[in-house]
């Protein structure tokens, strides 16, 4: 684990800007969920939502990987669906996923969606950042996150998370209009969201794009490109990092650089190497280590990590995988992958 007197915020910063550093910082996309004991104690006693809206509850849990991995930054706990229910979508999360009540169906499905205060409606959120800051301290950076347009679309549009997003894609290509309103709402009140997270305390932000694998490049720069790049236009004020996550990122690289994003967090598909190439030092990355990895041997995530690494030459990078950490991963695992982006960056530097 990391000297105490690092400052952890400074590192991640310096990564995101593309600045030297000692050593990349690494934190793991769902590091505070279902593979923890802590937290499945946590959730025997209170439902997901419960623990969402607690802030206390919520702190809770985005501190312990902190304490048990020695990650270098702490993602709030929260759920992407939170704005689609605060937008007036009834949200339920029984064990086989969430549900959103009513899906969109239609323009007028659409007008019905209504904007929000986010001081008011999702001041959870905000109060479970400001927990986490004032427990951490300044030297301990906090993520906010929200869904990118696209993907909190789907899932408004299906109703549900199990991996069809077939509504949405004829919505697209027979509707294109309504998919448009949805979206400029998406991205209106998302900023808004994420403004909150920053004024809370939020050290950078973090929009998940899961669905951007179901867009053709041609779809995506006409639907996903403007209404992601609204949002982080919006944030561009507030002086903290903008990271992007995207499913697929292979194949809209070069799109997705052209969001505003300060970083891209690209998934286990796209060579990180490839990805430098492309796009040189105009954005940031994050990533890309297949997460089932964490399910083998520990010389081989130690060798997988290392490999991401040496593939940016650890500048402008921030060590991840590339996709949210499996249920089942051995913790002793997950500490041996964050363990290894220290290694790895040390012995770069010697």
């Amino acid at each position: 684990m990391a000297e105490s007197h690092e400052n952890k915020k400074e590192l991640l910063l310096r990564a995101c800007r593309f600045e030297p550093v000692d050593r990349v910082p690494v934190w793991i996309m769902r590091q505070a969920g279902r593979y923890l004991p802590h937290y499945q104690a946590v959730r025997a006693r209170h439902s997901f939502l419960e623990i969402c809206k607690t802030p206390e509850l919520a702190a809770q849990v985005s501190i312990q990987p902190f304490r048990v991995l020695g990650v270098d930054a702490i993602i709030v706990f929260s759920d992407i669906l939170i704005v689609a229910e605060a937008m007036g979508m009834p949200l339920d999360v029984p064990d086989s996923g969430p549900v959103l009540s009513n899906p969109v169906h239609g323009m007028d499905a659409v007008r019905r969606l209504h904007d929000f205060d986010p001081a008011r409606e999702t001041r959870f959120l905000g109060d479970a950042i400001r927990v986490i800051c004032e427990e951490m301290g300044p030297q301990v950076p906090v993520l906010g996150f929200a869904a990118a347009p696209w993907t909190l679309a789907c899932y408004m549009i299906e109703g549900q998370t199990r991996g069809d997003v077939s509504t949405a894609k004829r919505i697209l290509e027979e509707e294109p209009a309504v998919l448009r309103e949805l979206l400029a709402r998406i991205s209106c009140v998302t900023t808004k969201y994420l403004q909150a997270q920053i004024e809370a305390g939020a050290a950078a932000v973090q929009l998940f794009d899961t669905w951007a694998c179901e867009l053709t490049p041609a779809e995506y720069n006409e639907f996903e490109l403007p209404a992601t790049r609204a949002i982080f236009d919006a944030l561009k004020t507030s002086a903290v990092p903008r990271i992007l996550f995207a499913k697929g990122s292979a194949r809209h690289l070069e799109s997705l650089a052209q969001t505003g994003a300060d970083v891209l967090s690209v998934d286990c598909h796209t060579d990180l190497a490839d990805a430098r190439r492309r796009l040189g030092t105009s954005v940031a990355l994050q990533g890309n280590v297949d997460p089932s990895i964490l399910l083998g041997d520990e010389n081989e995530i130690r060798r997988t990590a290392h490999e991401a690494i040496e593939k940016t030459a650890g500048v402008g990078h921030i060590l991840n995988l590339g996709h949210g950490i499996l249920p089942s991963t051995p913790v002793e695992n997950a500490k041996a992958f964050v363990e290894a982006g220290r290694t790895a960056i040390a012995s770069a530097h010697r």
